[in-house]
């Protein structure tokens, strides 16, 4: 491959990003490269982050299990709503 005499970084002018797909020990583009049967590039691999999904709520279900005792919080709760904080309105 040739470098564009033009950059200063001596990278190639025929350079891109495509994505692709690793399956079944094969990478597969996502899109046309416009490449010759034999023809040899350089590959440079950066893993994308998974995309989220609706699953994370079950995923993370149990997380707190031993951890929080839910009926001392509900027991605080029904206690702290019996306490006065504000004075009682004058009508």
């Amino acid at each position: 491959m040739k470098t564009d005499p033009k950059s200063k970084r001596g990278i190639d002018a025929r350079a891109r990003t495509v994505k692709a797909r690793f399956s079944k020990g094969v990478l597969e583009p996502l899109a046309d490269l416009g490449l010759k049967e034999g023809e040899e590039v350089k590959l440079r691999i950066e893993t994308l982050p998974p995309k989220p999904d609706a699953d994370w709520l079950k995923r993370t279900a149990g997380g707190w299990v031993g951890l929080v005792d839910a009926e001392e919080i509900k027991r605080y709760v029904k206690e702290s709503r019996l306490l006065a904080t504000r004075p009682e309105p004058r009508l």
